[in-house]
């Protein structure tokens, strides 16, 4: 898993690993790899963070795009003066390691692969998977990946690269390609073979099909317990919306200002924070109107949309949730302004990927397509752009709880929402009080 901050775009360095080892007695479900270790993605800007999101949020513009990507603090070899720092990743020929690999990047999902290699990919999210082979990965921001590297190659040094996934068209990226270099114990040569084959910067096809081939472990010592009687149907649009400004004063296009939104709801930051206001009952900090179902219904994917549908509605409110209901939401990207992937994640909650799609979703016909036998567990999925993915869980912890875009400018521009799961019965049912000396926010 991964531990980050959650202020503003601090995450961009603060960050790490947090690694879940079997317990006593038991093993990994493949064979004990000769050694283990995390790689993390990174993004690094030449400018300070606090002031990049600061400029952001006051022009209304996007933001700069970052100066380079990281693999484990370096850039790597195609960055002016990085070549001395290069990570170095050594292995022994014959040996097999667990690469744990983590997406800290702040504003993109990326594409990961090391030259001549395959690896296995075996878990996502802390929770195993049906092992499958694959030449590259594809990782999204807050997610994580376990694969299995088998240093089978002719000792040698091979390229270790990631770039970024970016399907908007029209939306900035930064295009630089991050290297770390696979080191078998004993070779001599010192430049590393050419660069990975990686697939291009907006493959939505290639994001999909890696992504689609997780699924859940689903033996008898390690059980899934998909959600069957839905208890809460959602439908939840995920959009980039523009806001009018004072004389066109802003910096997006026509003068306006970037938004996004969930049910065209763009999150409005609370004046004191929502678990607070919850537990000690302060009125007027939220709403609890949050919709299950889009306001407007249109053709959520054309590629022409009528200019009404570009702003959304800004405000602070909630979806309350019984406690143990069974829900189910579909995520429904669209068009306005322009289609993206959004890589979602739920506070509180692991939740099974159940289905995804491109186009508007079929709430007859894509039922049916379904994967409730082993759909992979999760706490993040990247939903496709211009397309739908479904997942469940079962809320069965109470508490406040926040699900977001993990690509951090669309989380700031307001797409964003909040769950509240109510008390059940008993002690273990029962949000927990804050901590003594919390200081307040």
């Amino acid at each position: 898993l991964w531990w980050h901050a959650h202020s503003q775009w601090d995450r961009a360095t603060v960050h790490g690993a947090i690694v879940i080892y079997p317990k006593k007695g038991a093993t990994y479900p493949f064979p004990k790899p000769h050694a283990e270790f995390p790689i993390i993605l990174g993004e690094w800007w030449k400018e300070d963070i606090g002031q990049l999101y600061s400029e952001m949020i006051q022009t209304g513009g996007d933001a700069n795009t970052s100066t380079a990507f990281l693999i484990n603090g370096q850039p790597g070899d195609l960055y002016p003066c990085s070549k001395p720092d290069t990570f170095k990743l050594k292995v022994v020929s014959g040996e097999t390691y667990l690469l744990r690999l983590i997406n800290s990047v702040v504003q993109e999902m990326m594409f990961f692969a090391i030259a001549n290699h395959k690896v296995t990919v075996v878990g996502s999210d802390a929770s195993y998977t049906k092992p499958f082979s694959t030449d590259y990965v594809t990782i999204s921001p807050g997610q994580t990946i376990d694969l299995l590297l088998k240093a089978d190659q002719i000792p040698n040094n091979y390229y270790i690269a990631a770039k970024a996934y970016s399907a908007g068209a029209g939306v900035p990226y930064d295009n630089t390609t991050t290297t770390a270099i696979l080191l078998y114990q004993g070779n001599s040569n010192s430049s590393p073979t050419s660069l990975p084959n990686i697939p291009s910067r907006n493959d939505t096809n290639a994001s999909v099909h890696f992504t689609g081939k997780l699924k859940s472990l689903a033996d008898k010592n390690h059980p899934i317990d998909v959600p069957h009687k839905i208890t809460t149907h959602l439908l939840f649009t995920l959009s980039v919306n523009l806001l009018p400004c004072p004389n066109n004063s802003c910096a997006a296009p026509n003068g306006t200002r970037i938004a996004a939104s969930v049910n065209n709801i763009s999150f409005v930051n609370p004046t004191i924070d929502i678990l607070q206001a919850y537990y000690y009952h302060v009125n007027g900090v939220y709403g609890t109107r949050f919709p299950n179902f889009p306001p407007l219904l249109f053709n959520f994917t054309a590629q022409h949309l009528p200019l009404y549908l570009l702003p959304a509605k800004r405000s602070t409110e909630v979806k309350i949730l019984e406690y143990n209901s069974m829900v189910e939401i579909v995520f429904q990207g669209t068009n306005i302004v322009d289609g993206d992937d959004h890589p979602m994640h739920l506070h509180g909650f692991n939740f099974y990927v159940v289905g995804w799609g491109f186009g508007n979703f079929d709430k007859d016909k894509d039922p049916l397509t379904y994967n409730l036998v082993d759909p992979p567990l999760q706490n993040t999925i990247a939903v496709p752009k211009n397309g739908w993915t479904t997942i469940r869980f079962k809320a069965d912890n109470p508490g406040v709880w926040f699900m977001h875009c993990h690509t951090d400018r669309h989380m700031s521009w307001g797409l964003v929402m909040t769950f509240i799961v109510k008390n059940g019965k008993g002690l273990g049912a029962q949000i927990l009080p804050p901590p003594q000396g919390m200081p307040p926010c």
